[in-house]
């Protein structure tokens, strides 16, 4: 229990205290206008208030991962709880809050036209189809995950293939119609099932007396029952990614930067939206490891069910809310990712448009972009929803990577402090470049050599930053 309520303080720490240093970095001013208000258009700048906003920032970046991702996450132990804690204050919750009062600052750009005012004309490029890609994935990915759900929670007649059509369309209509309209309107019913979720499976793990694992000298290995496919390094920071850092998050913080009335409302909305999905995590992790007994326990569970960490949420949350309990639990378990697929497509949307130039106030023009994004999504859903998984896992955390970079250039332009993203976006590099090179879907090397060169590209990086310093100074 010490474990978990200390790491709940340094959240909350976190938000109260560290956001406000970061906020001072980048510089808030109140007085001015936002691009809600100078680029209103009814469909995508909409002035909306702070807590609906906020509300709907939670819900979009709060999909699988911290579900699904951190009872994964369990597997290793304890020590997913300091990745957790620590990814989320000072490199998740940080890389949301600057994506956002970026695109406030550049007229609610989308994050792929910010990178390339600060990477260059070449990486923006790249980074258009890269993004365009990974939105599609994710919409991909939140299709499948709550059908799944879905299936399970109904009769036999309303199968999979069904519920596919049924989320399928509805992000159809989201993705299309005004942001205040649908989105605006029913999040808050998707987060008051997400809320207690997260309420009742907390109180309900101290009341039934689950031992939760506690992070020690003794406990800090890796308890993954196939610890030497899955070594902690950098398996852990890419399966936990959304209760720590994660570039989806990126994309989605533009679309709230287009109706956020004061730029005083932005470390609210960005830096606490991504605290609140900490804490989530926080939660998914602490049951996932106390459930069944422990962190070997749940490994068995995982391994009988082929990895499928829908069982182990389903089963965690009838067992612990009870029949009606635990459909209110999973409705909000089906809300996240349904409420990030949604604006996933809505992003891939605004994406594309920015490239081409293209108004999106007509609807035909908005039919005549996002048709070819859904089609593909669609055609996505018929693939294995793992190999999906796992090539969105590492593409999500690369985008991290790229955000991480931008945001350190930015700094670097505007001579403020960059120490604070310089020293995620190292540390996301070697995790990233590692992964590529170790893990099956990558080039499989030996660990010796992808840890040897995930760390030489880290240190490569770091060069290369240093000499664009002092380049850029030197003009």
């Amino acid at each position: 229990m010490i474990t978990f309520f200390s790491s709940l303080i340094v959240l909350l720490l976190g938000y109260f205290f560290y956001s406000r240093f970061v906020e001072r970095i980048i510089g808030v001013d109140p007085n001015r206008q936002t691009p809600a208000y100078t680029m209103t258009d009814g469909i995508d700048y909409v002035p909306m208030p702070w807590w609906r906003i906020f509300l709907i920032q939670f819900l979009n970046i709060a999909g699988l991962g911290p579900i699904f991702g951190a009872v994964a996450g369990a597997m290793w132990g304890p020590v997913a709880f300091l990745w957790i804690v620590f990814g989320c204050v000072f490199a998740g919750a940080t890389h949301d809050f600057f994506s956002g009062m970026l695109s406030i600052k550049h007229k609610g750009l989308s994050i792929t036209e910010i990178i390339g005012i600060y990477l260059g004309t070449g990486v923006k490029q790249v980074m258009r189809g890269f993004i365009v890609i990974l939105m599609v994935l994710v919409g991909a990915v939140f299709i499948m995950g709550p059908a799944k759900i879905l299936a399970g929670m109904t009769p036999d007649f309303f199968t999979m293939t069904f519920w596919i059509w049924v989320v399928f369309i509805y992000y159809v209509l989201a993705t299309m119609l005004p942001i205040d309209k649908l989105i605006g309107r029913i999040y808050p019913i998707f987060g008051f099932a997400l809320l207690f979720m997260a309420v009742g499976i907390t109180i309900s793990m101290f009341v039934k007396g689950y031992q939760i694992p506690e992070l020690n000298i003794s406990s800090i290995h890796n308890y993954h029952v196939n610890s030497d496919k899955f070594p902690i390094f950098p398996m852990l920071f890419i399966t936990i990614a959304c209760g720590a850092i994660s570039g989806f998050h990126a994309t989605q913080s533009p679309l709230m930067a287009r109706c956020l009335t004061n730029e005083k409302y932005g470390r609210r909305v960005f830096y606490g939206a991504m605290i609140s999905e900490g804490i989530v995590a926080l939660i998914w992790a602490a049951i996932g490891m106390s459930f069944y007994g422990g962190p070997r326990e749940l490994n068995d569970v995982m391994t009988a069910n082929q990895g499928n960490a829908a069982f182990i949420v389903n089963e965690i949350s009838n067992s612990l809310l009870g029949k009606f309990g635990g459909f209110l639990a999973l409705l909000g378990v089906v809300a996240a990712p349904i409420t990030s697929g949604d604006t996933a497509f809505r992003s891939a949307r605004l994406i594309v448009a920015d490239f081409l130039n293209y108004k999106q106030g007509p609807i035909k023009n908005r039919l005549f972009v996002s048709v070819p994004l859904f089609i593909t999504g669609y055609l996505l859903t018929l693939i294995d929803f793992s190999i999906i998984w796992r090539y969105f896992a590492w593409s999500n955390q690369t985008l991290a990577v790229i955000v991480l970079w931008t945001i350190t250039v930015y700094l670097v332009q505007e001579k403020k402090f960059y120490w604070v993203t310089l020293i995620p976006a190292v540390f996301m590099t070697a995790v990233t470049s590692t992964y590529l090179l170790f893990a099956p879907e990558g080039f499989s090397l030996s660990k010796e050599i992808s840890y040897s060169m995930g760390a030489l590209i880290s240190v490569l990086s770091i060069l290369a930053f240093f000499i664009y310093k002092r380049r850029y100074f030197a003009r």
